[in-house]
């Protein structure tokens, strides 16, 4: 019986991938894999499945035997690796959990628009996954609030520089006038831009034409493809102080903004 629904729901999990995304990846709707996850993985897609995300078919279908295949599984015949598809060739294979590399976070330094020389930590199985080579991307910190309840104000940006043209609606790193400025962003016609915040109430949408661009030095950085999450909406509630071991004051200390 194919119960593999929650083996795959559980698999994306440990990757950090959303259905939407492995479906993307896999060529096929949203609802195919959440069908997947209520049915399971269809028989003729169970071995592409199971080697993309390095476990066993066996496992992944009913859930027995060893749940990940021995480290020699591609050697086992003298033509065997040669038939399967490398990831250079799809441009389509996830680093599973048996198969990520050794270092497991890349440093990437920040934009030229912060002074600080502190390098910001990635993890190389998230750039691997959206296919983002490590010498693309670059950091950056989120100083204002137009973004706030997405992305809000200080947490870390990552940026992939090789992704430039713009999607409309998708979020892009951009410089204006000498200021690093993270924002939503739309075509328009002839050349022009609307420039779209998260937070509308207090930044209206910003219009740009063709010209306006040159003159103010418009240039789109990339595509922000990683935020940090902070939760700035500290509740009102006393730490467990005895928890903690803390023997000194009984007041909870303050943390920067």
């Amino acid at each position: 019986m194919n119960t593999s629904g929650d083996r795959l729901k559980a698999l994306l999990r440990e990757v950090n991938l959303s259905a939407s995304d492995f479906a993307k990846n896999r060529g096929v709707t949203p609802q195919h894999v959440n069908n997947w996850f209520k049915r399971g993985v269809p028989m003729g897609r169970l071995n592409e499945i199971a080697e993309l995300l390095c476990v066993s078919s066996r496992w992944l279908s009913d859930g027995r035997g060893p749940k990940h295949p021995p480290a020699n599984y591609l050697l086992e015949g003298p033509d065997t690796r040669k038939l399967l598809p490398t990831r250079e060739d799809t441009g389509k294979y996830l680093t599973g959990p048996a198969c990520r590399p050794e270092t497991t976070d890349v440093e990437i330094p920040l934009h030229p628009t912060f002074t600080s020389s502190e390098r910001i930590r990635v993890s190389r199985h998230n750039l691997q996954t959206l296919n983002v080579h490590p010498d693309r991307a670059i950091g950056a910190y989120m100083v204002d609030n137009s973004m706030i309840d997405i992305i809000q104000q200080g947490a870390i940006l990552a940026i992939d520089r090789g992704r430039t043209q713009i999607i409309d609606g998708e979020i892009y790193a951009v410089e204006h006038d000498g200021m690093l400025r993270i924002k939503y962003l739309y075509n328009r016609p002839g050349g022009g831009l609307r420039l779209r915040s998260h937070n509308a109430s207090e930044h209206p949408d910003e219009y740009l034409n063709h010209e306006e661009r040159f003159e103010q030095s418009f240039k789109i950085v990339g595509w922000v493809f990683w935020w940090s999450t902070l939760n700035n909406r500290r509740p009102p509630v006393p730490l467990d102080e005895h928890l903690l071991g803390w023997e000194g004051s009984k007041s909870e200390p303050e943390v920067g903004n």
